[in-house]
C-alpha cells in the first residue's frame, strides 16, 4: 500500500476502487476549512460537511456551471478511462467541484495529476486566464471498503446534483454519469 501525506493523509492501496473529490482554486473561504479542521468529527462526517458547503457554491469561482468548462473536464475524466488507464464507474462535474469513482490501473496520483493537469490547461485557455491556478491542489480520496460501500459512493455520487437543488432527477444532470 502507498502512503503519503501532504494536508490530507492519501492511503493507496492497490487494486481497490477510490472515491476521489477535488475542488476549484479558491471555492472555499479559509473561515470555512479552518473550521472543519478544526472539528473534532469522524472524516465521513467532516466531508459530508465540507461537500455540503460546496454543494451550496456561496463563495468562489463557479466556472463548472459554464458548459464549455464543464464538458472539457468531463472530457478529460473520460478521456483517461478510454485510455484504460482507469475504469469510470461513476462522476459528477458539480458547480465547483468534482466527483468521481474509479478503479485505478495505475497510480492514482498519475491518474488525478493528468485529469486535473489537462483540464486546468484547458479550461484556462477558455477562460482566457492562462497559467493562474484552476484546481485547489490536493483531492480527497477515500478507498472503498466493500460492495455496500461502493453502492452508497455511486448513488452519493450521482444524486449530488439533486441534493444541491440543480436537478429534480439524477439523469438530468448534463455532466453526470447518471446521464447515460
Amino acid at each position: 500500500m502507498v502512503f503519503y501525506q501532504r494536508n490530507l493523509p492519501h492511503w493507496v492501496p492497490e487494486g481497490k476502487h477510490f472515491f476521489v473529490t477535488w475542488r476549484l482554486h479558491g471555492s472555499l473561504p479559509l473561515a470555512v476549512l479552518e473550521k472543519l479542521r478544526k472539528d473534532k468529527e469522524t472524516a465521513g462526517k467532516r466531508f459530508v460537511r465540507f461537500d455540503g458547503e460546496l454543494d451550496r457554491a456561496a463563495f468562489g469561482p463557479q466556472w463548472l456551471r459554464n458548459e464549455k468548462i464543464a464538458t472539457i473536464v468531463q472530457r478529460e475524466i473520460l478521456g483517461i478511462a478510454r485510455k484504460e488507464w482507469c475504469v469510470v464507474h461513476s462522476y459528477v462535474v458539480m458547480p465547483n467541484h468534482v466527483h468521481l469513482l474509479l478503479e485505478p490501473k495505475l497510480e492514482l496520483r498519475i491518474i488525478m495529476q493528468a485529469i486535473k493537469g489537462r483540464s486546468a490547461r484547458a479550461c484556462n485557455s477558455a477562460l482566457g486566464r492562462q497559467g493562474l491556478p484552476f484546481w485547489q491542489q490536493e483531492s480527497f480520496d477515500h478507498w472503498v471498503r466493500n460492495a455496500v460501500s461502493f453502492a452508497k459512493i455511486q448513488a452519493y455520487i450521482e444524486c449530488n446534483p439533486v441534493s444541491a437543488g440543480l436537478v429534480k432527477k439524477p439523469q438530468e444532470w448534463p455532466w453526470s454519469s447518471a446521464r447515460k
